[in-house]
């Protein structure tokens, strides 16, 4: 590692032992913003730091384990802890870089997940159930807090649409990686002859917009309509006007909220989406300016634009982005994301890095 890389590492130790005072500060729970702020610099200053320890933990490994070479009856054992060690130094230093880049400020923020089924009928809106439950408990492994705004169900069970607002540490710059089109091969519950069908949905995955400062929106400018819930929900959702659907006229983008009892509860969850979608177009029309080749962040929901295909038959996720295959396919389903977001993370490292020796 870079003499340059240790001093920046040690600076930013100083760095965390004054935030550790700022947050200790009787005051400090006066000024909210300021308390957010400081907590979330808390968090990276203490992953990074937290990264170099197990970076140091690996070298000091590393040179007990060649020390151990030098007794012959102990080389074989002292190889295995070598090539270990060697692996962990090198993952740890990959990630300490990583880390140190310069932040997409969106990557501290919570996020809003859509999905969507597209082709493939029934089948495709179990699958929208199926990753819908696998991204609940990647959110609950990571600790996050996850809750429904809206959803329509299909008739089997899954789910024509389905948004969920994510909200905890570094949400959006993990769950970022997971929007586009997902497809499945797998025989469908419907499937009397045993035929493998392949049928896709798509995740948009956006960072959610702060209720102030992020959008300005008029008044004037919304259409807000009221009207009595479809779908399960009991007696009640369904007999009282509380789904809530909010236009934005200007752009025509829409967002409505039925889920909940309370009309109140549904607009606020109906104006996030919105906030949310909002933000979102107007970051995808920035990025359009400096990427004439930047995709559209959901797609289709054809087959032909897909990110990833989950084959059950062959318990085989293949990541074609990064041509990345993996045979764990029911780990990963059951909510076991994190080789998949690493890996993506790390092929992210090395374009921004490419981007920095091409500058």
């Amino acid at each position: 590692m870079k003499e340059s890389l240790r001093a920046q590492l040690d600076r930013m130790q100083n760095r965390l032992e004054e935030l550790n005072a700022q947050l200790a500060s009787e005051d400090i729970g006066k000024d909210i913003s300021l308390l957010k702020k400081l907590n979330q610099e808390h968090a990276e200053t203490s992953e990074v730091l937290d990264t170099y320890a197990l970076w140091k933990q690996a070298g000091a490994d590393l040179e007990a384990a060649r020390q151990m070479r030098e007794e012959p009856d102990m080389r074989e054992f002292a190889d295995e802890e070598i090539a270990d060690a060697e692996t962990r130094l090198q993952a740890t230093q990959e990630r300490i870089e990583y880390l140190l880049l310069p932040r997409d400020p969106d990557d501290a923020r919570n996020a809003i997940l859509e999905i969507r089924a597209g082709t493939g009928g029934d089948e495709s809106a179990l699958f929208a159930g199926d990753l819908l439950r696998m991204y609940l408990r990647y959110a609950e492994h990571r600790g996050w807090q996850t809750e429904i705004l809206s959803a329509s169900e299909s008739e089997l069970g899954g789910y024509r649409e389905v948004i969920v607002q994510v909200s905890g540490q570094q949400v959006y710059g993990r769950l970022r990686y997971e929007s586009g089109a997902h497809r499945v091969q797998r025989v469908p519950v419907t499937e009397s002859q045993g035929r493998i069908h392949t049928s896709a949905c798509t995740v948009a995955v956006m960072a959610e917009a702060e209720p102030t400062g992020d959008i300005e929106i008029s008044p004037d400018d919304l259409r807000i309509d009221v009207f009595r819930a479809s779908g399960a929900g009991g007696q009640h959702v369904n007999k009282t006007e509380s789904a809530v659907r909010i236009t934005h006229l200007p752009t025509g983008i829409v967002a409505e909220c039925q889920d909940d009892r309370s009309q109140h509860r549904n607009r606020d969850k109906a104006m996030t989406v919105l906030l949310t979608r909002l933000r979102d177009a107007r970051e995808r029309e920035r990025a359009a300016e400096t990427s004439a080749h930047r995709k559209s962040l959901v797609g289709s929901g054809d087959r032909s634009e897909r990110i990833r295909t989950y084959n059950f038959p062959q318990g085989r996720l293949t990541d074609h982005r990064i041509n990345l295959t993996l045979y764990k396919l029911q780990t990963i389903i059951d909510g076991d994301l994190d080789e998949l977001t690493d890996a993506l993370m790390k092929a992210r490292l090395a374009e921004l890095a490419a981007e920095r020796a091409e500058g």
